[in-house]
């Protein structure tokens, strides 16, 4: 289970990607996480997802 509130979730994968995954492919297929919804609901917050480090960065 992940966590819904939108900032608590974003800490929680990116800690996650930082610690334990090389991508966030990897993180998706083990934590059986769908990527479009991850992906749409930091999008909808404002995030997108930067390859090169690895992490979830603000588009501001």
């Amino acid at each position: 289970m992940i966590p819904e509130e939108p900032a608590i979730l974003l800490s929680f994968i990116n800690l996650k990607l930082r610690d334990f995954y090389s991508d966030v492919d990897d993180l998706c297929a083990d934590l059986d996480i769908d990527k479009e919804e991850l992906f749409g609901r930091l999008e909808a917050a404002g995030y997108y997802y930067d390859e090169e480090d690895n992490q979830f960065k603000y588009k501001g």
